[in-house]
């Protein structure tokens, strides 16, 4: 008795008569019923989202146009007056200013910031240093210690301040640095993060806008990057940051005297940071948080952007993906924490609110993460195998280019690197989206996470074999390495978008293909070792 006999007379009637053609069927009626309609609603909001934000970056656009033709400048629009010798007053004519140096394993970069905090143009009667070490490394935060006591011999009033816990992170080491008694002397506070090196008229050019505008809470600086000719990586970051800070920071100061505080190169009136409730933790970003709280109690915000301090770009992208993630979780779950306060406040004007809410929230910190990476690098792959799900080349091709040099051209000199900015972005899109959507819904455990980026100081100034930074061997086997170089995430998308490029240059529609292999080739080069943070940028 053979086999085929042992099988049921239906069964082989089943297969005979066409499995394979039933399969097909309900895969066609899928396809008509759930998953185009689907696909059809999703294409529909990106496209919704994509004006929301070709709309911001066009009225953006026009504000600094306007801005740069009639060369309005913060001195300007508010009262600003250098502060002059007194030989009655004597040095009582200068504020008392604290400045705040936070810093957790810094060691590459302690003396860099404690250096150039100590060598502000100042009188020395009026200024504190304030070195908030939160270091757990013992030797390093000796050094640190050690580099304090050097500045006080030098005759700088400069105070270490060590926790024994790391309750709040750097908002917990803010606020507890301004409880010692002798900050109650001062009228201002300044921050720098341990990679930052202001210049010493840093006060001189800050300090005025306080004195004689009362309601002025806070004035930032602008960030000079010192390792922007890094690696490609470096470059492409300052083409982004460059439009944050050129547009974005700029736009936010002169229409509504607000902007998101960056944490550092910022003076702070303290009356305005006791007004708003002081730092709080509740977030990864409680600069933001603190700001969004002293706007609403009514105190203006001054951005000068021809103030530049040097800092340092993340040159590795284990730290930049980390960073990443907390300036998208962040700002996210702010946005899901103060909605309603802000929907509440008696104090601002209407359309104060609508740009917190809309503009500065909504578009900037949710719409364009979502938008950039389920569209560009999740839609438009999957309407390859769905060609009834129609595309327009308006959304496709005109409102990205106009958004892509509205954005590149804050940084002329990186504008051959643009396509690479366009890939870099969207990749970088998917750790923002992921971050968004922990923080709107405060899903695990990473909405609080916090690391603090890698900073290599000397370092970056320390001697180049061929042009590439001298690496010393690990002791780790090649696999191990090789696995720590790893990212399944991007890894997966740049298979899936690599399939849909392929599928497509099958089939014919090479308009796609070529943006799609760009891409696909962007995530795996990304996913298998990022080989962006390597390559010189020229």
């Amino acid at each position: 008795m053979d086999l085929v006999s042992l099988i049921p007379q239906t069964v082989l009637q089943l297969i005979r008569g066409g499995v394979v053609q039933e399969l097909r069927v309900v895969w066609q009626h899928m396809r008509e019923l759930l998953i185009v309609p689907i696909l059809k609603f999703a294409v529909f909001i990106c496209l919704a989202m994509s004006v929301m934000l070709f709309i911001d970056r066009v009225y953006m656009g026009i504000v600094i146009l306007f801005l740069k033709l009639s060369r309005r400048k913060p001195e300007k629009h508010y009262k600003w007056e250098e502060i002059k010798d007194d030989i009655e007053m004597g040095n009582s004519t200068y504020p008392m200013v604290l400045v705040q140096v936070p810093m957790y394993n810094e060691k590459e970069v302690y003396q860099l910031s404690i250096g150039a905090a100590c060598a502000l143009s100042w009188p020395s009667d009026r200024i504190i240093i304030q070195v908030l070490d939160d270091s757990t490394n013992l030797d390093i935060k000796g050094s640190v210690q050690t580099e304090c006591q050097k500045w006080a011999s030098k005759g700088i009033n400069i105070y270490y301040e060590a926790r024994t816990n790391r309750n709040g992170y750097k908002a917990g080491a803010l606020k507890e640095g301004l409880e010692h008694d002798y900050v109650e002397t001062c009228d201002f506070v300044v921050i720098f993060d341990a990679d930052f090196q202001p210049d010493p008229d840093f006060l001189r050019q800050t300090i005025p806008y306080f004195v004689h505008n009362p309601d002025i809470g806070l004035v930032q600086a602008r960030w000079e990057f010192v390792n922007a000719n890094e690696c490609l990586q470096t470059r492409v970051q300052e083409m982004s940051l460059n439009y944050h800070f050129g547009v974005e920071q700029e736009v936010g100061s002169s229409t509504y005297a607000f902007f998101g505080f960056n944490g550092t190169a910022g003076v702070w009136r303290i009356d305005a940071i006791k007004e708003a409730g002081g730092w709080k933790d509740r977030t990864t970003v409680e600069d933001m948080d603190l700001a969004v709280r002293a706007s609403l109690a009514g105190w203006k915000f001054v951005y000068i952007g021809n103030l530049k301090v040097k800092n340092e770009l993340p040159s590795t992208f284990k730290a930049f993906r980390y960073q990443q993630h907390r300036w998208s979780c962040g700002p996210a779950n702010l946005f899901r924490k103060m909605f309603m306060e802000i929907i509440k406040n008696k104090t601002v004007h209407l359309w104060k609110k609508i740009y917190v809410i809309y503009s500065f929230f909504l578009v900037r910190k949710i719409v364009a993460h979502i938008v950039t990476f389920f569209f560009y690098c999740v839609i438009i792959p999957t309407c390859v195998f769905f060609p009834e799900v129609e595309l327009p080349i308006w959304d496709l091709f005109y409102l990205p280019t106009v958004i892509t040099i509205l954005n590149a051209i804050e940084t002329p000199r990186s504008l051959h690197l643009v396509v690479f900015w366009i890939l870099f972005d969207n990749v970088m899109a998917l750790h923002r989206t992921k971050g968004t959507f922990i923080g709107l819904f405060e899903a695990g455990g990473r909405v609080k996470e916090w690391v603090v980026t890698e900073k290599l100081g000397d370092a970056l100034l320390k001697p180049k074999e061929n042009n590439r930074t001298v690496i010393k061997p690990s002791k780790r086997t090649r696999f191990s390495a090789f696995m720590e170089r790893v990212h399944l995430l991007e890894v997966g998308m740049g298979t899936y978008i690599l399939v849909s490029a392929c599928y497509d240059a099958r089939y014919g529609k090479y308009w796609y293909f070529i943006y799609l292999f760009g891409q696909a080739i962007a995530f795996l080069v990304m996913g298998f070792g990022h080989v962006g943070t390597m390559i010189p940028p020229s």
